[in-house]
């Protein structure tokens, strides 16, 4: 695999990162997870499952997830579709009332420096 395996990156609960999404594929660096792998200023690491009205409010906000994009390998997102959303869209998201539903076990660690666990499990899907 990657680094991973010599340093497995956490998630929000402290296990073992799992993957969010192979399809769509997902994650900073297109490999199915939010990780970061050890760099700097990574930050699509809160693993989502988005609605029709994440998805609205994220395309009023400027950042349209979809409209398919061939140019960079995106189909678009529809409803239900598993993906590592930024830590800012997701906070601006949960200030507005609009939070998507998130994996905890796909979340990474790094998360919980800007939205407290008790916050993302009052959204979890997992319920973990």
């Amino acid at each position: 695999m990657s680094n991973d395996t010599i340093h497995p990156e956490k998630n929000v609960l402290g296990t073992e990162l799992r993957a969010c999404s192979f399809a769509p594929l997902t994650g900073y660096f297109r490999d199915g997870c939010c990780a970061t792998r050890g760099e700097e200023g990574v930050a699509h690491l809160v693993c989502v499952r988005v609605t029709e009205d994440f998805l609205t409010f994220s395309r009023q906000r400027g950042n349209d997830l979809s409209t398919p994009r061939p140019e960079l390998r995106f189909r678009g997102l529809k409803a239900g579709d598993r993906w590592c959303l930024h830590v800012l869209r997701f906070v601006e998201a949960l200030q507005s009332g609009m939070a998507p539903e998130v994996v905890l076990e796909a979340t990474h660690e790094n998360v919980l420096r800007f939205v407290p666990l008790d916050a993302l499990r009052l959204h979890a899907t997992d319920q973990a």
